[in-house]
């Protein structure tokens, strides 16, 4: 199945010069969601995993239904005040300003393989905070799975040395 057909593309979004990659046409369309969570089940099943994190929101939709398919606990990794446990919290910069991400303290136990996933590989800033997050926790990372990579801007360079794989590639 030719995924990229159910990627729509968006000029001029957030702003203009910006070529959004919609994948909402892909969640709507759910033979073809369910083949993308299928390819990322096969392609992470003999690694190692604990758990599997995504920072919000749009992680979440990839994250949770993997989650299931592998049967492997979900973290989530949100914006602050969004959880109402205690939190490891890191602050970290991006192209446009800066962010936080906190996950729950009992999230993932020491030494938990992680893996990482999100909708959408772009320059890297949020799932290298991801990253690190789960680093500090004493958590270690299986992967970073890509529903979508935009590899002209050079996003995994950020994620190195962990594996990145992504379903579909512009």
């Amino acid at each position: 199945m030719d995924l990229s057909a159910y990627i729509r593309d968006i000029p001029d979004f957030p702003k203009p010069g910006i070529l959004f990659k919609d994948i909402t046409p892909l969640l709507a369309a759910p033979p073809a969601f369910a083949y993308a969570i299928d390819r990322l089940a096969e392609h992470y099943a003999s690694f190692p995993i604990d758990a599997i994190a995504a920072a919000e929101a749009r992680g979440f939709l990839v994250a949770a239904p993997l989650a299931l398919k592998l049967s492997k606990p979900l973290v989530p990794l949100r914006k602050p005040g969004k959880l109402p446990y205690r939190t490891y919290s890191l602050k970290y910069e991006l192209e446009y300003g800066s962010a936080e991400l906190q996950m729950h303290t009992d999230g993932i136990a020491p030494g938990a393989r992680v893996l990482l996933v999100d909708d959408l590989l772009a320059t890297g800033g949020t799932m290298q905070a991801g990253c690190q997050l789960i680093e500090q926790a004493g958590g270690t990372i299986a992967g970073c799975g890509f529903l979508v990579e935009l590899t002209f801007l050079h996003g995994r360079e950020k994620l190195k040395p962990h594996e990145v794989f992504s379903l579909i590639t512009y």
